[in-house]
């Protein structure tokens, strides 16, 4: 416990300064919260106790700032900005919000004085684990810069009350765990029944003289739970509002009711279903009418609370309450995070034309004026298409209008295009085959000013092929917003060592201007500064290995290159090319065991989604192939193969710093853009990776000389689509896959089960989308290169600096300046509003 203080006492800087008053301060206000919970219970304090004493005194800190910056929006009236996402994977908040309030240091003092650990006490928070990963983490990412750029900004969600599954690997298998993280109460959130909201779902539309109607609805209350959003010690706490389902009191007893009173009481849990659990798929789209029941639940919640707040915010007098909503895309920017909100589009309109009483065509420029779209995707299983009929029984109104918006769209098509009704039919917003669905990513294009993608080569992308049509009638509507991390979480706080190795050199203000990084190149060839880069990963390492240790009982050499690859397990991602690379380094020590083999810890972790069966058999493969290499004598320590359980926020936290070597590793042209790949390179870690997503913009800021990347490009995979992709003409030229896939086929690696890997197999041979053979062989030259320069520590870590030093350009606080200027129309700025307990 000392050892550790004592280390962190010298990260004076990055952690915050632990004055006396302060830490004093902290102790008083510790003590008061803990004897209130005791007084409330019991009188001997568990260490949950301790965290929730420990929560409440940090959220003190919070309150004030947060009351006064939403005081400060309501008198200075700035546009505001909405992200709607159906997911917010924010992982702890203690921590973090000590990170951002400068409090780490004084928190670490007191807790140590008061006899306490404080990373133990950490360990006790659950993850809000609201998501699923990339979308879910970035739409986490983007709250913290908006906060730190000072933006009146709002983040809306659901608060669902199972997240993210917990993964147990039992045998080898994947094995689901609810994820029931509310058990214990959550200190960071504050139930709000004030804005409580009536959500409609089912019924019918009257058309009257008087206008649309929709009537005969059932009736679902969205109770919201405000969560505070620390900006970076700029005093400025935002809000991430998530929504709950409540059923009515007068739920299914207004009719006569012939299940009696009892079941209708019961039957409020239909209702309240809605915010029960997260869909656990990544990259794919299931259309069941639960989802679509959340989807809506959202956004009419939503676009409700945002009228409410539009129409009552001060418009420099008090009295003045805003009808007009003409005005409304000057005040309110709505950012859809992918098509899950796309219900937002209708509904505004909904609310503009059948409630406010506008004309359709003053409302629906009003939309597209607001409302912009962020795609994620170009996989087509990913893509939402909601089936007519579904939408004809739950939104029968929303309907109609998708019917409006479309014909008005496909007129002004025929207008721009006659005769061509091919062209029609691409672009329709209603798919005519045997069953009708809706498409929502042309619902969004069309009810949206801008249209923009994740990464440069992802944005190329969906204007050359997926939104091609679109953007030749609408090119201006076309953008690129690459994603970025935030530094604050995914430096600062995961990795303060490094931190404070670059603060030594640079001073701390890049943490708020990540740009100032490429000072450090000024270093690159420092023996000190060199020493210090190293000499930091290998204590993340030591720590690391101590943690395996500990939760997993295994031991691992932490001299070893850490080879890791963690993200969702999904046949794009391309998880079994690392196995193919794996079978081949064990068979190649096999054949040569006196060779000098450069070391290996290959670690992979991350979770399938529970009904996609071929992921699942990814993880028992890579489970099974490290029982049979884990155990074999003449392999010993040089290759060991982890499978990490539960891969979630708090572990990519742990195992990032840790990192020598990061796989990023997709077929060219699929993953959009990727995040972790940007919180390796931050951390310390050189790339393994192909022309894809963020990759070719990190190989650009770094100089691709300081990657290691492979395989074919975007035009090359096009190339092969137009002639065919014949798996089996790599397997018979190439005797080292030739001898991996047998070994795989014919149960080397299930002596149990020789067949148990044959639908894998088959999949690789005859039906591989993604192409995992025709990288194979650049992959394994591109890590023999790999080994070779791990060797030479030095010319590593210069490689190392380059990356660092290349980063700037992946802070997400780069990325908001741009959603801020280029789509909603706002200024980011740096400054400070008064502390609370500053005089105004």
């Amino acid at each position: 416990m000392g050892l550790i203080n004592q280390d962190k006492r010298k990260q004076i800087s990055v952690r915050g300064l632990a004055g006396v008053e302060n830490v004093s301060d902290l102790k008083t206000n510790f003590n008061r919260h803990l004897h209130f919970t005791l007084v409330k219970d019991r009188n001997v304090a568990t260490k949950r106790d301790y965290y929730f004493a420990l929560a409440n005194t940090v959220r003190d800190h919070l309150v004030g700032r947060w009351i006064r910056t939403q005081q400060h929006y309501y008198e200075k009236d700035p546009k505001r900005v909405y992200y709607l996402s159906l997911e917010f994977y924010m992982g702890r908040t203690l921590q973090n919000t000590m990170v951002n309030l400068a409090l780490e240091n004084a928190c670490d003092e007191a807790t140590y004085q008061l006899g306490l650990d404080m990373e133990e006490l950490q360990d006790i928070e659950e993850d809000a684990g609201l998501g699923n990963g990339g979308l879910g983490r970035l739409a986490a990412c983007f709250l913290d810069s908006m906060a730190s750029l000072g933006l009146a900004a709002y983040g809306y969600g659901i608060r669902y009350e199972f997240g993210i599954f917990n993964q147990k690997i039992v045998s080898g298998w994947q094995v689901e765990e609810a994820d029931d993280w509310l058990r214990y109460g959550n200190p960071w959130e504050k139930a709000r029944p004030e804005y409580m909201r009536p959500v409609h779902f089912y019924g019918r539309v009257d058309y009257t003289p008087e206008g649309v109607k929709w009537v005969d609805t059932q009736v679902v209350l969205a109770l919201p739970y405000d969560t505070p959003v620390p900006g970076y010690r700029n005093n400025i706490v935002n809000t991430m509002r998530l929504w709950s389902a409540k059923a009515p009191c007068d739920f299914n007893l207004k009719d006569f009711n012939v299940g009696g009173y009892i079941q209708a009481v019961l039957d409020r849990n239909l209702a309240e279903n809605i915010s029960r659990v997260l869909y656990p798929n990544d990259n794919f789209f299931e259309g069941k009418e639960l989802r679509l029941k959340q989807e809506y639940f959202v956004v009419a919640a939503t676009l409700q609370d945002i009228i409410r707040r539009f129409k009552a915010s001060k418009f420099g007098s008090t009295e003045f309450v805003r009808l007009d909503l003409s005005t409304l895309p000057d005040k309110v920017a709505i950012q859809l995070n992918d098509t899950h909100p796309a219900l937002a589009i209708p509904e505004l309109m909904r609310i503009l034309v059948d409630i406010e009483e506008l004309t359709w065509e003053k409302a629906w420029d009003i939309v597209v004026r607001t409302c912009a779209y962020t795609n994620h995707t170009v996989l087509p299983e990913a893509l939402e298409r909601w089936p007519v009929d579904l939408f004809k029984n739950l939104l029968p109104r929303h309907l109609d209008i998708i019917y409006e918006i479309n014909k008005r769209h496909l007129e002004r098509i025929t207008k721009l295009y006659p005769g061509d009704v091919d062209r029609l039919r691409r672009m329709s917003l209603i798919e005519e085959a045997d069953i009708k669905k809706i498409n929502m990513a042309h619902l969004c294009i069309v009810g949206s000013h801008a249209v923009n993608g994740v990464a440069r080569i992802h944005s190329e992308i969906i204007k050359e092929t997926v939104f091609k049509d679109f953007y030749e009638v609408d090119p201006e509507k076309f953008q690129n917003k690459t994603n970025g991390i935030t530094p604050r979480r995914w430096l600062v706080m995961c990795n303060p060592g490094l931190a404070e190795v670059i603060a030594e050199r640079i001073g701390e203000d890049y943490i708020r201007d990540l740009d100032q990084l490429k000072q450090l190149l000024d270093f690159v060839d420092d023996d000190t500064f060199i020493r210090d880069v190293a000499k930091v990963k290998q204590e993340n390492k030591m720590k690391f290995a101590a943690h395996l240790e500990e939760y997993y009982k295994v031991k691992i050499n932490p001299n070893s290159m850490f080879d890791v690859q963690v993200k969702r397990i999904h046949e794009y991602k391309r998880q079994l090319l690392n196995c193919l690379h794996i079978i081949t380094l064990y068979n190649r020590i096999k054949m040569e065991p006196n060779k000098s083999w450069t070391p290996r810890t290959i670690m992979i972790g991350g979770k399938a989604a529970p009904g996609y069966h071929t992921a699942k058999m990814i993880i028992k493969l890579i489970t099974s192939i490290g029982d049979i290499v884990n155990n074999d004598p003449v392999v010993g320590d040089r290759l060991k193969v982890i499978f990490l359980e539960n891969y979630r926020v708090t572990l990519a936290e742990k195992i990032i710093p840790a990192s020598d070597l990061s796989e990023q590793i997709s077929t060219a042209g699929t993953e959009a853009s990727g995040t972790g790949n940007m919180k390796f390179m931050l951390n310390g870690a050189l790339t393994i990776g192909t022309m894809d997503g963020a990759n070719v913009e990190m190989a650009e800021e770094a100089g691709e000389e300081n990657l290691f990347i492979f395989g074919m490009r975007v035009n090359d995979v096009e190339a092969m689509d137009k002639k065919g992709y014949d798996a089996a003409s790599y397997y018979n030229r190439i005797p080292e896959l030739k001898q991996a896939m047998d070994q795989i086929s014919g149960g080397f690696f299930s002596p149990g089960q020789p067949d148990l890997f044959k639908d894998l197999v088959s999949m690789l041979m005859n039906h591989d989308r993604f192409k995992v053979f025709a990288d194979y062989e650049a992959y394994i030259k591109c890590q023999e290169k790999v080994s070779a320069l791990y060797k030479n520590p030095k010319e590593w870590t210069k490689k190392v600096i380059h990356n660092i030093a290349g980063c700037g350009k992946f802070s997400s606080d780069r990325t908001i300046s741009q959603y801020a200027r280029e789509i909603w129309g706002m200024e980011p700025s740096l400054e400070k509003i008064a502390a609370p307990d500053d005089p105004r």
